[in-house]
């Protein structure tokens, strides 16, 4: 019972680790440590929208959520905003790569402005996970049943290992991110400046 907050939160422990990335990355560019890596960015702007929008985010919003506005009342407001951080998430998404892909075109010009909005999108994510984790899984751990939890667990349990995906979908994702990335972001080759990994424009 309740294996669902188990996944959530592994969902979440992978998404932040991929953010985390991003973060480090972008400010090790802006810093003159690392090189530009263009396919290391985007691999990991694609990782942290796929997995939200086609694994994670649906099950919270057909499932979890739905069971709580039928046991709470005072959680409505929450969801409804979660839900449309939900809705609003593809958008923000595309708009982030499409700063990375005027950044990769024009060059250093536009960095400042892909390091601010990819600043603003990480803050914007780690700020909705740490509201699901600190104020409506609590709530869902208190007010749902047994019978809730059997129902929303089997459905968590088909999105199989959080950091691969379903059916190990976004293993080879999450592969690219880990073997690109620099040291101590992933296990990749020589990322520091003049060391070699230069811009792929």
């Amino acid at each position: 019972m309740k294996r669902a907050i188990d996944i959530i939160k592994s969902e979440h422990r992978a998404l932040a680790a991929v953010l985390a990335a991003l973060n480090e990355f972008t400010e090790g560019v802006a810093s003159g440590r690392f090189e530009p890596d263009f396919d290391l960015l985007e691999a990991m702007i694609s990782y942290v929208t796929e997995v939200p929008d086609k694994v994670h985010h649906p099950k919270e919003d057909d499932y979890l959520f739905v069971a709580l506005r039928r046991r709470s009342d005072e959680v409505g407001p929450i969801l409804d905003l979660l839900q449309l951080e939900h809705r609003d998430g593809p958008d923000k998404t595309r708009a982030l790569l499409k700063s990375l892909r005027r950044y990769r075109v024009v060059g250093e010009p536009e960095f400042a402005q892909f390091r601010e909005a990819q600043k603003r999108y990480v803050e914007e994510q780690w700020h909705h996970m740490s509201t699901e984790e600190t104020k409506v899984l609590p709530l869902a751990a208190s007010v749902l049943t047994p019978e809730d939890w059997a129902a929303i667990d089997t459905q968590f349990a088909k999105n199989d290992n959080p950091w691969e995906g379903p059916a190990g979908a976004y293993k080879a994702l999450f592969t690219q991110i880990v073997a690109l990335a620099p040291a101590p972001i992933g296990v990749g080759g020589p990322g520091d400046k003049g060391t070699g990994r230069r811009p792929r424009a």
